[in-house]
């Protein structure tokens, strides 16, 4: 594990009042180059998305208007401090954003394709207990370009090591949902400009059901991957705060409706949790719930990660083993989900942005 701390102004970064560098459409793009020749605006855009260059290394711009793309775009990330783990195949980004607040963005570069973790909030507000982040409380959303930066810092840092980043998952700090709209404007420019397939783009809820039913009208068939973590409602509520208003019955019904409008096939996730939720009977309230879904949901299980603020810990191998292959004599595919970055706190659950400067 190293760290390697970043500059940072002392002073506190504040949010521009006016179109940031990954905010701004790009019909704002062309307002603010009115005068120059169009094609000077195709240019700009497709160095940020496609090049990924920032305008001083736009080559192709003349010099006076790489400093005024530069000038009139700022950018909204302000980053503190990387942490890199696995043979460096693991990244944690640690970046300031405008009031104080903190966010953290997880790069994992695999043989076969490079994933992004991205956060939608500065903290969360649904409360889960075993969540770090949950932990932590919510501070505020972040904007479209705040999302879609963290995307763009996370792909530049592949290419270096030689991986086109391929796959961007909302699974960061956050409620996605609580934050649609800034969150499907993110989703759409990393579609249109950056240029992923919506099927390599996943949205986690823990069950935001207006959320889940807005995204069914949405016109990209991005993966909804739905964190369960308890079949039944009693255990759910304890786990899963947000329950108690969205029960499971709730929850079923919007993912069928997701499931109808774009055909694509939902993820439950199960955090895994020792002597919680993962005995035989466990498994078979999680496979009548799967089932429920036509057709029947796939299930990743995650053992749980270690956070200061929960007790309990992670089911051990054999029992998420064990219960994998009950799932899959009950009718029910399911995956052990490979955990990275456990020791710099980059796992699922583990993202606080606990680093101060």
């Amino acid at each position: 594990m190293t760290t390697r701390e970043l500059s940072l102004s002392r002073r506190r970064p504040r949010r521009p009042s006016g179109p940031t560098r990954y905010g701004a459409t790009r019909d704002v793009l062309a307002e603010l180059l009115a005068g120059e020749p169009r094609y000077r605006v195709d240019q700009v855009w497709e160095g940020l998305y496609v090049g990924l260059r920032s305008p001083e290394e736009m080559t192709n711009l003349p010099l006076r208007l790489r400093d005024d793309v530069g000038r009139l775009l700022p950018t909204e990330l302000t980053p503190i401090a990387e942490t890199v783990s696995d043979d460096g195949n693991t990244v944690k980004f640690l970046s300031a954003l405008d009031g104080g607040f903190q966010v953290e963005t997880v790069l994992m570069i695999y043989r076969d394709r490079a994933t992004v973790c991205i956060s939608s909030q500065a903290g969360c507000a649904m409360g889960c207990g075993f969540c770090a982040t949950g932990q932590s409380g919510f501070d505020r959303h972040l904007s479209t370009g705040e999302i879609v930066e963290q995307v763009v810092v996370a792909a530049r840092r592949a290419r270096v090591s030689g991986h086109r980043l391929s796959n961007v998952v909302f699974m960061g700090m956050g409620e996605p949902l609580a934050n649609e709209a800034a969150g499907w404007a993110a989703t759409q420019r990393i579609h249109d400009a950056i240029g992923l397939s919506a099927r390599h783009i996943t949205l986690s809820t823990v069950g935001l059901v207006p959320g889940i039913v807005a995204l069914a009208g949405r016109q990209l068939p991005v993966t909804l991957a739905v964190s369960i973590h308890a079949a039944n409602d009693s255990l759910r509520d304890e786990l899963v705060p947000l329950n108690r208003r969205y029960p499971l019955d709730a929850i079923v019904a919007a993912c069928q409706q997701y499931l109808d409008a774009t055909g694509r096939r939902i993820s439950f996730e199960w955090a895994m949790i020792d002597g919680v939720n993962d005995r035989p009977s466990d498994a078979v309230e999680l496979a009548a719930l799967a089932r429920r879904l036509r057709p029947a949901a796939h299930v990743n299980l995650i053992p749980l990660n270690p956070t200061p603020g929960w007790p309990t810990t992670g089911s051990p191998a054999s029992r998420v083993r064990q219960f994998r292959d009950q799932l899959d004599t009950l009718g029910v595919s399911a995956t052990v989900r490979r955990n990275r970055g456990t020791d710099i706190d980059a796992a699922c659950g583990q993202l606080a942005a606990r680093h101060r400067t």
